[in-house]
């Protein structure tokens, strides 16, 4: 029995790894999904690369059959921009094309994407209205409450659903608070009264019972898991991070440095892969010297040693 359908697509699990630019590359979300994450959402991806010869996108928007159901999330402040881009990006066969009304940087924000389309809620009308009266897959949207003036998302929830959008995530931040101070559910609670999509609630999922915590104080129907799956991918299986065993944690890195260098070379792969395993082996709690000593390059053999010495170190 799935826990909801987006459109006509079941989603079987109620825990899903949350799009995280810098972090929920393929090699990660791939891991997560595999463990146990409901579906895969990409890292967002600009809509002007994806309409020039940038490379970029396709390494965004890389996935396997497994991995199914694949959400493509895209970002823009042009309905017409993002209509080509969603047109393009459905040629490579995503189950769900989501729309990041979220993303607090200042980079994006300020220029009217991400969560710099809040405060236009027509253009936000106008893009639903072009997505889902042209192309084929599910169109969905990712938000946030708002800016600290204008907390409008209900007013968001309300055109995306009645714009044809087929779910709607928000994650209960302010542009401003970034992801600091308390997230918002009763935020979370009153999107989910408003409108009859699925609703995924975000912000604050630090643990295995915070999953049933906010569906149960929320009614949402699913829960997305940011910054806390980053140090625990465990999560997604229901282990909180002190019940994974140092085997467990020796496999995942493993698998998720092996994935790194075949998706993006040994010398990147290595690179890219370190601040995970800062994360996986706890080393915040390792002095300065040690940490250094994981952060250099060195031949992945090497590595993968030098972190089996580190997580023996860590385990008594």
């Amino acid at each position: 029995m799935p826990a909801f359908l987006v459109r006509n697509i079941p989603i079987y699990g109620d825990a899903i790894l949350a799009p995280m630019d810098g972090y929920s590359d393929w090699p990660f979300r791939s891991l997560c999904r595999a463990l146990g994450s409901a579906m895969s959402y990409t890292e967002f991806v600009k809509v002007e690369k994806i309409l020039s010869r940038s490379k970029d996108p396709a390494k965004r928007l890389y996935f396997q059959e497994e991995e199914r159901p694949i959400t493509f999330q895209i970002y823009g402040d042009d309905p017409d921009l993002i209509l080509k881009a969603a047109l393009r990006v459905q040629e490579l066969n995503p189950d769900i094309i989501d729309i990041n009304m979220g993303c607090p940087a200042k980079s994006i924000a300020d220029r009217g994407a991400g969560v710099g389309m809040m405060p236009t809620p027509l253009k936000i009308a106008r893009t639903f209205k072009k997505l889902t009266t042209t192309l084929k897959v599910p169109i969905t949207g990712k938000i946030r409450l708002g800016w600290d003036r204008n907390q409008n998302y209900k007013l968001i929830a309300r055109i995306v659903e009645e714009n044809g959008g087929s779910l709607i995530a928000i994650h209960g931040r302010t542009k401003e608070q970034r992801y600091a101070g308390t997230a918002n559910w009763d935020a979370v609670a009153e999107v989910k009264s408003l409108v009859n999509i699925p609703v995924i609630g975000s912000g604050d999922v630090k643990t295995v019972a915070d999953i049933q915590r906010m569906k149960q104080y929320t009614g949402c129907d699913a829960v997305m898991i940011g910054r806390a799956a980053i140090a625990n991918p465990w999560i997604f299986p229901g282990l909180d991070r002190e019940q994974v065993s140092p085997e467990q944690v020796q496999k995942t890195v493993r698998e998720h440095l092996a994935k790194s260098i075949k998706f993006y070379g040994e010398e990147d792969g290595q690179r890219l892969f370190r601040k995970y395993a800062v994360q996986y082996l706890l080393l915040r709690t390792l002095d300065r010297e040690s940490r250094k000593e994981i952060l250099k390059e060195r031949p992945s053999g090497e590595f993968l040693n030098v972190l089996n010495q580190i997580y023996r170190m860590t385990a008594n």
